[in-house]
């Protein structure tokens, strides 16, 4: 009998092990609660089929690739949702999953939704969460074998709105901080849209802003305009862009998986390229 177990065991530790690599970890971004809010870090969170909302302790879920694989590259992933919800499981957990597969450590950030409670609002809650989570990331760059200069950010939809709450601005940290995350620099080394959301976009882009990935369809009346927007004005801050639009898509197309366009289907191995070709996933030497 013993034999057994011990045979079972061993035959079934490389499952194991493929698991213990496939869970993710859950940090909040304050270990009092946010500041301001700690009284309301308790309140239980709502997740239901594809979405999470209630979110009053803003977290980060960190899905870390195998050793062998990872780049050293990370990109912290803000699903939409309108602010309402998170649409959590196919714009934070499948492209969490994606980019694992091309050797990146994926963060997905829970932040708080200003239209589902006004007490919170996008230039203030919205962004000191975006802003907490890369420092966060930056804070963490040596334990998960991160590059602190190759962190980068990723929207879809409302949370292309988070991106660009943190994207523009210096991002520097507070060198007087008592806490140390709160002393590291907050801004993203580079930037991933789909289909963002217009709030943010901003009417001229700074020589220093993140380089970008740009992706939407044509016929996705809310969300192909930024992406029109931006990539004119960061050709005038002649800042490193890639855009992408699709002729049928329209909104909420998330990583194409479900999708019965091949050119939807097909466009996460464009952001594949664009990270090789922009040295995200190798780093110059």
């Amino acid at each position: 009998m013993q034999f057994r177990f011990l045979l079972f065991a061993f035959l079934s530790l490389p499952l194991i092990q493929a698991m213990a690599q496939d869970s993710p970890t859950v940090y909040h971004l304050w270990p009092n609660g946010a500041p301001g809010y700690e009284k309301r870090k308790d309140e239980p969170e709502i997740a239901k089929d594809y979405y999470v909302k209630n979110i009053h302790n803003p977290s980060v879920t960190v899905y870390l690739p195998p050793k062998e694989k990872a780049t050293g590259a990370a990109v912290v992933i803000c699903p939409g949702g309108g602010f309402r919800l998170l649409v959590y499981n196919s714009e934070g957990v499948e492209p969490a999953r994606f980019l694992n597969s091309i050797g990146v450590a994926a963060i997905i950030l829970k932040y708080r939704l200003f239209r589902e409670d006004s007490t919170y609002s996008l230039e203030k809650e919205v962004r000191q969460d975006g802003y907490r989570a890369i420092r966060f990331v930056r804070s963490r760059a040596a334990e998960w074998g991160i590059d602190p200069n190759r962190i980068g950010i990723w929207g879809f939809s409302a949370g292309g709105e988070v991106v660009s709450q943190v994207a523009y601005a210096s991002g520097a940290g507070d060198p007087a901080a008592k806490d140390p995350v709160d002393r590291l620099n907050g801004k993203p080394n580079f930037q991933i849209l789909v289909y963002p959301g217009p709030l943010g976009v901003p009417e001229v882009v700074p020589s220093d802003a993140p380089k970008a990935f740009l992706i939407a369809a044509n016929d996705d009346e809310c969300c192909s305009v930024p992406i029109v927007n931006l990539l004119q004005r960061y050709r005038q801050a002649k800042v490193p862009v890639e855009a992408h639009i699709f002729a049928n898509g329209n909104h909420a197309f998330n990583m194409g998986y479900r999708s019965n366009l091949q050119s939807i289907k097909a466009w996460p191995a464009l952001l594949t390229n664009w990270m090789t070709d922009s040295n995200i996933l190798v780093p110059k030497k």
